[in-house]
Parts: C-alpha cells; sequence; structure tokens
C-alpha cells in the first residue's frame, strides 16, 4: 500500500513524502521583491519540518506585472539570484527540494500599485479589481514569453529545483487560457477545437527549456473550473489535461476559480468586519462608500460563496489521474491525516498539497508522523487570506 510517508520521484526529484507546501503569499519580501531574512526563516521552517517540498508563493515575472500585495516577491531581475540563493541552500541543508512560483498578474493588479496600466489577454475588466485593462499586442505576448523564460532561467540559476507555471487563480496564463477572457483573434486567441487558449502557455514552456535545458522541472498549477461566464467546462478541463500530457510537465497542480471570486479559492468562513477593514478593494474611510462597499460584499460576493467541504478539488484530480500518468497535486480542503490516506489509496492523486493547515502548523507533517488520523488546527477562519492583501507577513490568527 502506498503511504503518504514514503518517498516520492517527482520527474528527477526525489521528495521524502507526499505532502506538498502549496504556495502562499509571503509577505516577506521587500518593496523591490528581493526576499529579506523572514523570506529565508519561513521556508527553513517548512523545509526543517519535514515538508515533502515547497512550493514557494507567486514571483513576478516583471514589475509590470506583480500583483497588489505590497511585498510580493520577484524574479524578474539577475541581481536578485544571490539572494534567492540564500533561500535554496537553508532548504537544501534539510534535504527538501523548493520550487519558486513564477506568475504575471495580468489584469488582477492595480496601477497605483505596479505605476503600469494592467495589462491582459483582453480588455476585458476583473469584476474584483474593476480597472480596464489594455490588451496586449501580438509583439508584447512574445514579450512575456521572454520574461517567463528568463525568470525560471534565474531561478536556475538560484538554486531551486525547478518552478511551477501559475496558470490558475485568474492570473496571466490562465487569462489566456479562459475563453471567458481570451477574446483575441491572433496567434494567441482560443484553440477552435478544444476553445482554450493554449499557445501563449505553450510558448513559455518551450522559450523555458531553451533557456533552462530539457531536464529543468516545471510544475504548472491550474483551476478545474472558474465562476466566470461562459463556465470553463468539464470538456474544456479534460482537454488541458491532454494538453500538458502532451507537453509533458512534471507535475500539475490542481486549484479552482479566479480572484474575480477568491473565497472560492481558499474556502471557509468569510470574516467580513475584517474584509470591510483591511481589503484593498474594500475598506474606506468615506461613510457613504463602507456602505455601499459592505452591500456589494453581501450582495454580490457572499452570494456566490461556495461551502467548505474536505477536499473539494479532489475530483478534478481524479478526472486528470484518469486521462495523464503526470503527477498530479491535489491542493484545496485537505484537513486530516485520514482524508489525505483515502486520497492515495484510491489513486485519485499522487501527491497533496497544504496552505492553511501548513500556514497554522509549519511542523503538520511531523504531527501527522506521530499520529496517522491527526487533524489539522486550521479553523477555515480565512484571517490569513485576508491580511494577505496587507503590509502583515502571512501567518496564522488563531493559532
Amino acid at each position: 500500500m502506498r503511504t503518504l510517508l514514503e518517498p516520492y520521484q517527482l520527474g528527477p526529484i526525489r521528495l521524502r513524502n507526499r505532502i506538498v507546501k502549496s504556495g502562499i503569499y509571503e509577505g516577506r519580501c521587500d518593496e523591490n521583491g528581493f526576499p529579506v531574512q523572514s523570506y529565508v526563516d519561513f521556508y527553513e521552517t517548512y523545509a526543517r519540518n519535514e515538508a515533502g517540498a515547497i512550493i514557494t508563493g507567486f514571483a513576478y515575472v516583471s514589475r509590470e506585472g506583480r500583483a497588489m500585495q505590497p511585498f510580493q516577491s520577484g524574479m524578474d531581475h539577475p541581481d536578485k539570484i544571490l539572494h534567492y540563493q540564500k533561500v535554496t541552500n537553508v532548504v537544501h541543508q534539510y534535504g527538501c527540494p523548493i520550487f519558486i512560483q513564477l506568475a504575471h498578474s495580468g489584469r488582477q493588479t492595480l496601477k497605483r500599485v505596479t505605476g503600469y496600466t494592467p495589462r491582459g489577454s483582453s480588455s476585458k475588466r476583473s469584476v474584483y479589481f474593476r480597472e480596464k485593462p489594455e490588451p496586449l499586442s501580438t509583439d508584447e505576448v512574445y514579450l512575456k514569453i521572454k520574461e517567463f523564460a528568463e525568470a525560471a532561467f534565474y531561478a536556475k540559476e538560484s538554486g531551486f529545483d525547478g518552478i511551477q507555471l501559475h496558470a490558475a487563480h485568474g492570473y496571466l496564463i490562465h487569462q489566456f487560457l479562459l475563453p471567458a477572457i481570451n477574446t483575441r483573434k491572433d496567434e494567441f486567441g482560443t484553440d477552435s477545437h478544444a476553445g482554450i487558449g493554449f499557445a501563449f502557455l505553450e510558448k513559455i514552456i518551450l522559450a523555458t527549456r531553451e533557456k533552462c535545458g530539457d531536464d529543468f522541472p516545471i510544475l504548472v498549477k491550474i483551476s478545474g473550473a472558474v465562476d466566470l461566464k461562459p463556465e470553463f467546462t468539464l470538456d474544456q478541463f479534460k482537454e488541458l489535461i491532454r494538453f500538458l500530457d502532451a507537453m509533458k510537465v512534471t507535475a500539475i497542480e490542481i486549484s479552482y476559480g479566479t480572484m474575480d471570486h477568491a473565497l472560492n479559492i481558499f474556502r471557509g468562513d468569510v470574516p467580513e468586519s475584517l474584509i470591510l477593514l483591511h481589503n484593498p478593494m474594500m475598506s474606506s474611510r468615506n461613510r457613504i462608500r463602507k456602505m455601499i462597499n459592505q452591500v456589494l460584499l453581501r450582495q454580490y460576493f457572499m452570494k456566490k460563496i461556495k461551502p467548505f467541504t474536505p477536499a473539494y478539488n479532489l475530483g478534478y484530480a481524479a478526472i486528470a489521474k484518469q486521462i495523464t500518468r503526470i503527477p498530479v497535486i491535489s491542493v484545496g480542503g485537505f484537513r486530516t491525516g485520514d482524508e489525505m490516506q483515502e486520497a492515495i489509496d484510491l489513486a485519485r492523486t499522487d501527491l497533496i498539497g497544504l496552505a492553511r493547515p501548513f500556514i497554522c502548523e509549519p511542523y503538520f507533517v511531523q504531527k501527522f508522523k506521530s499520529n496517522g488520523s491527526y487533524s489539522s488546527q486550521c479553523v477555515n477562519c480565512n484571517f490569513c487570506s485576508v491580511m494577505c492583501d496587507t503590509k502583515n507577513e502571512t501567518r496564522c490568527y488563531k493559532h
């Protein structure tokens, strides 16, 4: 019988167990995206406490593509290589592989943060971020491809064991994949057969391999479905898995949704007062604006909230497993050792991704080693998720 704690071979990388720390925004870099000491300490803690592998939070590939979070990491310049080497050197001392997640926010950012008008696959605006993006020209799309490949090379030089391309949660690569957003008529539009915009992601993968070599691991994070119209169908999801299978990526992590309805990505409680106080899109000192935001939150966003259920993305992982032999990581809603072990026993996923449970308990794996039925102390309060949009470092606010 396969167990969570047995080693696992992920491409050329040996994992000491099947429990992966999934990408989490850290809030531990300076304003220029350089990691500070607390970033190093953050990942040393997970490595020391025996995570099978680490996937970092999203690092922008260009200043224009940074998110609205003020202390996001960046992998956009060779000057950062020496700084990130401090991270990988420490993590590797504990025998833990670490992958950096690369992203461009596309339309999901703000001009007052980046200094640039948001750019996207089209001019369709996000209902959450509200700013109308300028569509990238064909030449500019090729520039973005180059930026992703260069960022991957900087990551390799920094000692990372591979990269994860963030093609989920409504960020730029995802914007090209989704027919609800990608209305382009050039070569980067949607595939007429599959109804998905494959070309941007395909060219990023090919450019990365040309820059970093065919043996440099490329993980890809995708969303199984989204809360947009037209919807991303199950047939389209299957086509996406077939595409990634044909591209022979190293692993596929399956999440959900876009930042338009972010609380459907990380489900659980909706801390309304905290959102209205701290969220950059919902907070205001103006009394009338506060009332409008409260109505908007309650009458629009909260009505679309999906309830928390255990392992809520596992169904998509199980479908992917029927299509591809590429390792699949399922993230979202795992809270007990029994849930995780059952998912492995039934071959519904190959690896388990944890985010909030690791924020709550960086030592979760050691707890599980002592008790195979251990239940995470995370109560899905989502304080950590909401506070990611502030100047605070990401941490648990309940324990």
